[in-house]
């Protein structure tokens, strides 16, 4: 229960534990979403369905705000939702802040680099433009070099092969290793432990965007090992639009990542000194000062968002982060299979052989041959729309550029969430297989 200022209390509801398998347990799940029961929604990729209890909570701290005005710099009011994240997401308070979008939050980490020209920065081809644009920016602002690791895709892909293209990328100038967690464009789950342990043997810096990760997969921040994780509250997780968050790390984890801390300078921020400078960081495992307060006072902050995104994160601690990863996994898992046997194994673009790059998203191929261009982008947005319009049936189309730079690839991301059942992914797979036919 979380109480405002006015006294009005605000409940994550009860009898929300216990398996998802359970259609008693389900049921009560899906009453707690406004979802469309004529749509079938995969496409939480994309965006995902706030619950009930988060809706009810927008407009709150406005309503309270307006009767008795108060400083409206003072995130006193964000230190909860801070402290929620933090436990939910697997770190400190003092290492999480709300943010307004994942570009807010991806450029906030990449700006408070320290980066000069020259340096490279080891990236891929699967990131969304909310890091790609960011990453641009620094390339024309400072001559920062961006560097892909050529990844292949599809059935036969493995953990080690990500990690193998990334090291052959590293040179003398990388500064820098960013991937995404988990992929927009094939809905890969990158390993990201291994990627990191990479950054550790190097001495570099680790980026994450995480924005198809939080909400999704159970994330232990300091287990992963890396030092900047961005995350999306409006996907997976399920909260508002336009709440994001950033981790970035503020202590030694001598079990997870040992390397000192890099350095940052959190921009903007209102609690920057006007004079001088930070304190040093931190060379031991107690911090040295509370980085995610300086991240958090960029500005005023919308107080009923960042609360709605607590209720939604609470939400998800109920249930148990574990068992949503869970029953995703088996989603996702079900889809694969689904296409495997309706349009062949060679139509994924995930991996068969690797069960440790799967999640709940799913990108394939539903034609049997490629087109060109133009024209192929377009019978994929043909593709997606008639299956929205006859089927009632959301997805995405996503693309991304081949190993050799040969030209794009076009994909249907199908991304199901807690509230999809394993019918609604059979019914899916048969109307995809029956458009494709047609």
């Amino acid at each position: 229960m979380t109480t405002d200022t006015a006294g009005t209390e605000h409940r994550v509801p009860e009898g929300t534990g216990g398996s998802l398998d359970d259609p008693t347990v389900w049921r009560r799940i899906r009453e707690l979403f406004l979802l469309d029961p004529s749509t079938v929604h995969l496409d939480t990729a994309t965006v995902g369905s706030p619950p009930r209890a988060a809706l009810d909570r927008l407009g709150v701290a406005d309503r309270e705000l307006a009767r008795v005005p108060r400083d409206p710099y003072d995130d006193s009011a964000l230190v909860d939702v801070r402290t929620v994240l933090a436990g939910g997401y697997g770190c400190a308070p003092d290492e999480i802040c709300v943010a307004g979008s994942a570009i807010d939050a991806n450029t906030r980490v990449l700006n408070g680099l320290e980066l000069a020209e020259g340096d490279e920065i080891v990236s891929t081809d699967h990131e969304c433009f909310t890091i790609r644009a960011p990453l641009n920016a620094l390339v024309n602002r400072r001559g920062v070099v961006v560097r892909r690791a050529a990844l292949r895709v599809g059935p036969e892909q493995r953990a080690e092969d990500i990690v193998a293209a990334f090291a052959a990328a590293i040179g003398p100038r990388t500064r820098v290793l960013q991937w995404p967690a988990v992929s927009l464009t094939t809905g890969t789950v990158f390993p990201s432990r291994l990627l990191a342990e990479l950054a550790h043997r190097h001495g570099l810096v680790s980026v994450v965007d995480g924005a198809q990760l939080a909400g999704q997969l159970e994330l232990d921040l300091h287990a992963l090992g890396v030092d900047f994780l961005t995350g999306s509250g409006a996907k997976f997780q399920c909260g508002p639009q336009g709440t994001a968050f950033v981790y970035a790390r503020n202590r030694v984890l001598p079990r997870h990542n040992p390397l000192p801390l890099p350095a940052f300078w959190p921009a903007p921020s209102l609690a920057y000194p006007a004079q001088g400078g930070l304190p040093p960081r931190t060379t031991t495992t107690e911090p040295a000062y509370d980085l995610a307060d300086l991240m958090q006072r960029a500005d005023t902050v919308d107080l009923s968002r960042a609360a709605a995104l607590r209720l939604s994160c609470q939400l998800w601690d109920r249930i148990g982060r574990a068992e949503i990863g869970r029953y995703v996994r088996a989603l996702g898992d079900r889809l694969l299979s689904g296409v495997a046997e309706h349009f062949g194994t060679a139509a994924l673009y995930n991996s068969v052989e690797d069960a440790r790059l799967r999640c709940g998203m799913i990108a394939f191929t539903p034609f049997p041959e490629a087109a060109d261009g133009p024209a192929e982008m377009a019978r994929y947005g043909e593709f997606a729309a008639r299956l929205r319009d006859e089927y009632r049936i959301a997805t995405s189309v996503t693309g991304f550029a081949t190993p050799n730079n040969s030209g794009m690839r076009f994909a249907i991301r199908v991304s199901p969430h807690l509230y999809n059942t394993y019918d609604e992914i059979d019914s899916a797979v048969a109307a995809m297989a029956a458009l494709a036919s047609r």
